[in-house]
């Protein structure tokens, strides 16, 4: 087609152009693996690529699916495809090959979608940041000498520069939601339940994990989440049903007087950076203009005892993740088979006990049933994203100091000592201080999304978090849809690199 420009289009537009034959799909395909192959080496966001199966796909394109021909990266861990790699960012699984489908990649296929490779994560989507230490790490589109945020982050510099519309993500704590905000893009998380988790699990993360996309636009997200949403029956968790479809009631739903409960106070009482909560008041004073209540008021939670709840499982799944490496490798794991930090965070995961996981998923319960009654009153809850922009690259690594007693500690296998001295936990919590706002929504099951609406002097990305009841994504979706067209949504194109 005259005058194409690959990156000028979104998934919904460029499964148009193949529909109506105005393009092939491997013309598309093409223009991918150009651009994969132009800022790759600089990003770093594309760990394995599938472009001999891509093509042969591109070549047999049935039309009839909604992303028929539409190229998509998926994310290195959780997102199984038979016969190919999965390594979940570890020097460990550099070997392993997924025996099947997962369900999430069995649902995306019937879109028609175009899988192109895989994008870098932090070792078992651990961190906030993407900087695994066997691929190394992925830098932001927005300035090279930042974090894209993580664990999706591979996937939000790859949708952010261009090099494909969409791509796979999936958030346990945050990971498509920080690193929507750090890279300016759309992220949802859907309802717990909403989406496929098997087939070898019935709940990832014990329901705090779900799986989605990263998106430019608001409508491939909605288009997505219309095509993979699925009753799945040995799943642990359902959502409330929802038969319409977001896409449609998006495009069509009027979004009437709306009650917009916001606060931008970290739950854990820790800084929050002026561009930050200068994203959420004039998010607050543009939906007054439009004619919606909104006013300053804390969820009904308390922050520490989310933030310890969150931990506890946190600890407990990186010990269960080495147990299961332990069946991959025929052996006893032992510390250099991961990174000295996973092998703590194991460690203390290790001498935790079963009745502080207990407390802690009451913990989780009790949550959501507060903030089910909070959605009584409010329509949403508007919070910062993140409490920070994007951190520079390297800038969170652990301290020497700390990686010395991590050594020791690792070594000699005192995960009851570290535990009880609270060392690893006062660690985490710091980091968690970045990003402190996204954790609620994973533990108490609510759909949350991030919208790129706020630019720092810098030229870095801040997102606006708006949480809605269980099973409310179609809210969700109207109201991103306004925003979209509003003044302050800053695209993603505006990046340096998109622009190359």
């Amino acid at each position: 087609m005259e005058g194409f420009i690959y990156k000028n289009y979104d998934g919904l537009g460029l499964a148009k152009l193949i529909k109506n034959k105005e393009l092939q799909s491997k013309e598309v395909l093409t223009e991918a693996i150009k651009t994969i192959e132009k800022h790759n080496p600089t990003l770093n966001a594309v760990i394995n690529k599938f472009y001999e199966k891509a093509e042969r796909h591109a070549e047999n394109v049935d039309l009839t699916g909604t992303f028929a021909g539409v190229p998509m990266l998926l994310k290195d861990i959780a997102q199984e495809v038979a016969g190919e790699k999965i390594t979940q960012g570890s020097k460990a699984f550099q070997n392993y090959r997924a025996q099947a489908d997962s369900e999430y990649i069995k649902q995306v296929r019937k879109t028609g979608a175009v899988f192109v490779g895989q994008t870098n994560v932090p070792e078992f989507a651990l961190m906030g940041i993407t900087e695994p230490q066997v691929y190394g790490p992925t830098r932001n589109p927005w300035n090279l000498d930042h974090t894209p945020g993580g664990s999706s982050g591979g996937s939000a510099a790859a949708v952010a520069s261009g090099m494909v519309p969409i791509a796979g993500a999936n958030d346990g704590g945050g990971s498509i939601r920080i690193p929507g905000a750090y890279c300016g893009l759309f992220g949802m998380k859907p309802t717990r339940g909403r989406t496929p988790v098997g087939p070898k699990y019935g709940r990832n993360w014990q329901g705090a994990s779900v799986d989605h996309i990263l998106s430019r636009s608001v409508r491939d997200s909605a288009a997505m989440l219309d095509e993979i949403k699925v009753f799945e029956k040995a799943a642990a968790f359902h959502a409330p049903p929802f038969e319409g479809s977001y896409l449609q009631m998006m495009k069509v739903t009027p979004v009437s007087k709306l009650r917009v409960a916001f606060s931008v106070r970290s739950p854990l009482g820790s800084e929050v950076h002026q561009d930050c909560k200068e994203a959420v008041y004039n998010a607050a004073r543009l939906l007054e203009s439009m004619g919606h209540h909104v006013e300053e008021v804390d969820a009904p939670v308390d922050g520490r005892k989310i933030a310890k709840s969150y931990l506890t499982m946190y600890f407990g799944e990186v010990a269960a993740a080495i147990a299961s490496l332990e069946e991959i490798l025929g052996r006893k794991a032992v510390m250099t088979d991961v990174e000295q930090t996973t092998w703590i965070l194991g460690l203390v995961g290790k001498a935790t006990s079963a009745e502080e996981v207990v407390l802690s998923i009451r913990e989780w319960d009790h949550a959501a049933y507060s903030m089910e009654i909070f959605h009584e009153t409010y329509d949403f809850y508007m919070t910062p994203t993140t409490a920070f922009p994007p951190a520079n690259i390297g800038e969170l690594e652990p301290k020497k100091s700390e990686k010395l007693a991590m050594q020791v500690a690792g070594k000699l296998s005192m995960g009851g000592i570290l535990k009880k001295a609270g060392i690893v936990e006062q660690v985490a919590e710091n980091n968690l201080m970045r990003t402190p706002f996204t954790q609620l929504a994973n533990l108490t099951g609510q759909p949350a999304m991030t919208v790129p609406l706020h630019l720092t002097a810098d030229g870095l990305p801040v997102g606006v978090q708006f949480m809605a009841a269980r099973g409310r994504e179609d809210l969700l979706y109207s109201l991103a849809e306004k925003l979209e067209q509003s003044e302050l949504w800053v695209p993603a194109e505006k990046n340096p690199m998109f622009l190359l």
